[in-house]
C-alpha cells in the first residue's frame, strides 16, 4: 500500500514539475549556452554578444560554455543528451548542426534530437584570388580555371568544411577542375593565399576583411543573394556571370529534444526582440552577420531549412566519398 501511495505521489510531483517548467516563473535561475567551438572564434563572439543582450530581458545570467572538438560534434552531443528543461541552449552552425549529419556517424539524429529555436541570420561566403591571379572577374577566373584544369588550388579550412563543399559545388556549376588544399582553419589557408601559395579560396566573408582593406587580395563575387551592404562594390555570384550559386554559413539556436513548447517560445520570443534591435543590428553587420528575415524566425522555420540544407549537401558529401577527419 505504501509503495502504491509513493509511486502516486512521485507521478503527482513529476506532472507538477513538468508544469513548472512551462509556468511564467522560468527563468529562475542562470542558462548556460553551449559553444562547439574554442574561445575567440566567430561563433563565441556571437554566443557572447548574445548572452549579454539576453540576459537583461529574462532576468537571468547567460554563461557560455565552450566545448570543441571533432567539427563541433561533441560540443552539440553534451547539449543533447542535457536536461529538456530550457536552461541549456545549443548554439550553432550549418557546420555543426547541419554538415556533421553527413560527415560523421553521430549517437544521436541532428534533425530530430535537437528542438529547434531560431534561425538567427546568416554569412554568405566569397569568391577571393592572390593578388598576381591573371583574372579580373569571377567570368576571367572561371576562364582561366577552365584554360588550366587541374593545376589551380583552393584553400579550404579542413575536408568537408563549408568552402570544402561549396568548392565542389563551384566545379559542377562551372565544369572546372583545381586541387583542394586542406587547412587547419582558415587563418593558416589565407596567409598561404597572402603568400600566392595557392590561388583562390571560398569562405565566410567576414575571414577576408583586414585582407580586402589592405587590398592584398582579390574580391571576385559573393555567394549571397543580395550584395554585402559592407562590401557594396563586390557584385553577387548572379550578376557576376554564375546564376544559381548560393552558399552560406548560417547560425542558430537550439535546445534538447523534449524542451517544453512554452519555454521553446518564450526564448523564440527573446531572440526576436534582440534581434530587432538597432544596437544587434549594428553589431550584426560588423560581424558580417545577416540577420533572418522575420519570417523566417519561427522554430518551424529553422527545422524546416536544416532540412533542406540537409538535402541539398548531404548528397554532394556522400557523392565525393567525404568523411569528417
Amino acid at each position: 500500500m505504501r509503495k502504491a501511495f509513493a509511486a502516486v505521489v512521485a507521478a503527482c510531483l513529476a506532472l507538477l514539475g513538468n508544469k513548472a517548467l512551462t509556468a511564467e516563473n522560468y527563468p529562475t535561475h542562470a542558462l548556460t549556452m553551449i559553444v562547439p567551438f574554442p574561445a575567440g572564434g566567430a561563433t563565441d563572439t556571437l554566443a557572447r554578444h548574445l548572452g549579454e543582450r539576453m540576459r537583461p530581458i529574462l532576468g537571468q545570467s547567460v554563461i557560455i560554455e565552450n566545448v570543441a572538438g571533432a567539427a563541433g560534434t561533441i560540443g552539440v552531443t553534451r547539449a543533447v543528451r542535457s536536461a529538456a528543461d530550457g536552461y541549456t541552449l545549443s548554439v550553432g552552425t550549418s557546420t555543426t548542426h547541419m554538415l556533421t549529419g553527413g560527415l560523421y556517424t553521430l549517437p544521436f539524429d541532428l534533425m530530430v534530437d535537437l528542438e529547434p529555436v531560431i534561425l538567427i541570420g546568416s554569412e554568405p561566403l566569397l569568391i577571393v584570388g592572390r593578388k598576381g591571379l591573371p583574372a579580373d572577374d569571377l567570368k576571367g577566373l572561371i576562364a582561366w580555371l577552365k584554360a588550366n584544369p587541374d593545376k589551380a588550388s583552393v584553400g579550404i579550412a579542413g575536408v568537408g568544411a563549408t568552402g570544402h563543399l561549396a568548392g565542389i559545388s563551384f566545379q559542377k556549376l562551372t565544369g572546372t577542375k583545381f586541387q583542394f588544399v586542406p587547412y587547419r582553419g582558415n587563418g593558416p589557408a589565407m596567409q598561404d593565399l597572402l603568400s600566392e601559395q595557392i590561388d583562390f579560396m571560398i569562405e565566410p566573408a567576414s575571414n577576408f576583411k583586414a585582407l580586402l582593406e589592405a587590398g592584398s587580395i582579390k574580391p571576385f563575387a559573393i555567394t549571397g543573394k543580395a550584395r554585402l551592404p559592407s562590401r557594396p562594390t563586390i557584385p553577387t555570384a548572379d550578376e557576376a556571370g554564375l546564376p544559381g550559386f548560393f552558399a552560406s554559413l548560417w547560425y542558430g539556436l537550439w535546445v534538447p529534444k523534449g524542451t517544453s513548447k512554452d519555454i521553446v517560445a518564450m526564448l523564440n520570443a527573446t531572440m526576436s526582440r534582440l534581434l530587432a534591435d538597432p544596437q544587434a543590428k549594428q553589431r550584426f553587420a560588423e560581424l558580417g552577420i545577416q540577420i533572418s528575415a522575420l519570417d523566417q524566425q519561427a522554430p518551424e522555420a529553422l527545422r524546416a531549412y536544416q532540412k533542406a540544407e540537409a538535402a541539398r549537401w548531404w548528397p554532394i558529401i556522400k557523392a565525393a566519398h567525404i568523411k569528417g577527419e
